[in-house]
């Protein structure tokens, strides 16, 4: 995640850990691209999905955020994400 936020990358990953890693440290960089139930698309319809969204979510990934992509859905949450400590 280091080198992502030092290069100005984009990470695009299967693991939800990567968002949970970032609210709980209250991070805002970088920015994920999270393919939900990638495991059940193959690598070419993974690229289609990221392809047929990455310009409507192109400008909040600049700003930084967390996309979340399934066939059907996409949810964007802007970074830093708020934790209610409370509830911890």
């Amino acid at each position: 995640m280091e080198t992502a936020v030092q290069e100005g990358r984009i990470l695009l990953t299967a693991d939800a850990d990567f968002g949970t890693l970032l609210a709980l440290g209250s991070r805002a960089a970088p920015s994920v691209v999270l393919l939900r139930s990638a495991d059940h698309l193959r690598p070419v319809e993974q690229a289609e999905l990221l392809a047929a969204n990455l310009s409507l979510i192109s400008e909040d990934l600049e700003k930084g955020a967390i996309a979340s992509l399934t066939r059907d859905r996409l949810r964007v949450r802007e970074l830093p994400i708020e934790v209610d400590r409370a509830a911890e």
